[in-house]
């Protein structure tokens, strides 16, 4: 039902149709493309909250783009006739079943005389509330009935102050079906008045806007799972940095080891973080002066990402610096974090090198598990070390790890890394890669300038995964 605040007023003009054409032809051509998003990401993962969110939002936007053009189809073809809605085909349905199909059966009208209390609903507004036309419509004083409780006092505000106040009315309430089903509705108005400016009735458009609540609520609903996993994420991240930080040596400048001139090595280390996940891995480094006066020197990496990963890797890593404490061999070393993980609650795949250099004979014993040799750069040219047998650790039971030895000049170089230092589109070639800077590590003159030449190198890389590097010079 139209509005009319004086009965003479004269009606309104119509826009030009072809506008709206232009306008409904936009709106068919937007919603196509958002319904392409959506059927994008319906295929894709469930159990991401991104996607779960970006498909709600997409699921929102075509039922509001539906509305919209169903509100441009109508602004174009002008109020329905009889034949259009008043004789509205309604046998096919029961009065609770939801309205569905065009917007039209999913709004209706009424007015209230305040003269002669009669009461006119359009035949949609009953589909709308469930009930049969033959119940007659509802009058201002049983409208309340049937809303929620809590919705009722605000219908009462708003039909007070459009027929006491003469406002508008514009607010949304839920209502109950007969059968217990509840909609949502979206209801506007004014008063009518009469040729004394006195309220004479009340007209309202109702419409039913249950499916773009249910629509909005499931974006809200991802929105806020989605924010939570990032908060826990974040959480989760600052845990993880914080040990790592609590457990592995500090990597800016040179490694702290007491009496370095007896050790024979000027050690330095970095850990170079992921670009592609946020994410801490369980990438370790160490260099620890043992009592004897040899150092172990030490790389290694855990699968997975956060605290599960940094925790293992707190464990492996105090486990390692024990057994070396306790003089343990490189081989036997790796032999013992491999039982370690079989026993652990958590069970995971590693990979490490153990190194032992003793400055007193200038040799080098290590061992490695799956992991790429160490590099050793003499005059100008790098090499990786011959490489014992050693399995993955948590790969097999009762590996047995060999173990080499070499011997180091004074002026050598020797490289350890993990295996995430190559970028991404050059996987596996983080060997290569130091190799090719033999030249500047031979006129490097610390172990922190040679660690500063691979940073400068390979530290904005594109990496798959973090990555540690650890540089010792022997002392000339």
């Amino acid at each position: 039902m139209p509005s009319h605040l004086f009965a003479d007023r004269p009606a309104p003009q119509p826009p030009e149709r072809e506008a709206v054409d232009a306008l409904i032809d936009r709106t068919r051509l937007l919603r196509g493309d958002v319904d392409a998003v959506r059927r994008d990401t319906s295929v894709l993962d469930d159990d991401d909250p991104q996607l779960r969110w970006q498909r709600a939002l997409c699921e929102l936007a075509v039922h509001q783009l539906d509305d919209l053009g169903e509100h441009l189809g109508q602004l174009r073809d002008g109020i329905p006739g009889p034949s259009a809605c008043g004789t509205a085909d309604t046998s096919a349905r029961t009065p609770s079943e939801p309205p569905t199909g065009s917007l039209l059966s999913r709004v209706g009208s009424a007015e209230w005389n305040l003269l002669t209390d009669e009461v006119s609903w359009s035949d949609e507004l009953y589909q709308i509330f469930g009930r049969e036309p033959g119940a007659g419509a509802l009058s201002l004083d049983e409208l309340p009935s049937v809303l929620l409780a809590e919705d009722q006092p605000l219908l009462t505000s708003m039909v007070t102050d459009c027929l006491v106040d003469g406002r508008p009315m514009d607010g949304e309430f839920r209502i109950l079906l007969p059968d217990g089903t509840m909609r949502t509705l979206h209801m506007m108005g004014e008063p009518v008045l009469d040729a004394d400016g006195c309220t004479a009735s009340m007209w309202a458009v109702l419409r039913d806007v249950s499916r773009l609540r249910r629509s909005q609520h499931a974006a809200g609903r991802t929105q806020d799972t989605l924010r939570r996993q990032e908060h826990m994420a974040r959480a989760e991240h600052r845990m993880a940095v914080q040990l790592q930080e609590a457990v592995l040596p500090p990597w800016h400048g040179s490694l702290p080891i007491s009496g370095r001139e007896a050790s024979g090595l000027d050690v330095a280390a970095h850990y170079l973080p992921s670009g592609a996940s946020d994410l801490i891995g369980g990438d370790w480094y160490d260099a620890l002066p043992l009592p004897d006066g040899r150092t172990l020197l030490s790389v290694g990496d855990l699968t997975g990402h956060g605290i599960p990963a940094t925790s293992a890797m707190a464990m492996l890593l105090g486990a390692l610096r024990g057994m070396a404490v306790a003089g343990v061999d490189p081989g036997a070393v790796m032999g013992h974090l491999n039982q370690l993980i079989e026993c652990s609650a958590q069970p995971a795949l590693g990979s490490a090198v153990c190194c032992r250099f003793d400055p007193a004979t200038g040799t080098l014993v290590w061992a490695q598990a799956g992991h790429p040799a160490p590099l050793l750069f003499r005059n100008g040219v790098g090499r990786p070390l011959p490489t014992p047998d050693g399995v993955l650790l948590g790969a097999a039971s009762g590996v047995v790890y060999e173990q080499e030895q070499v011997a180091l000049l004074p002026g050598d170089v020797l490289v350890l890394h993990t295996d995430g230092l190559a970028r991404l589109s050059d996987r596996g070639a983080g060997p290569d890669m130091l190799l090719e800077l033999a030249p500047r590590f031979a006129q490097a003159r610390t172990a922190q300038d040679c660690v500063r030449i691979v940073v400068e190198e390979l530290g904005s890389a594109e990496r798959l995964d973090d990555a540690c590097v650890v540089v010792a010079r022997v002392a000339a």
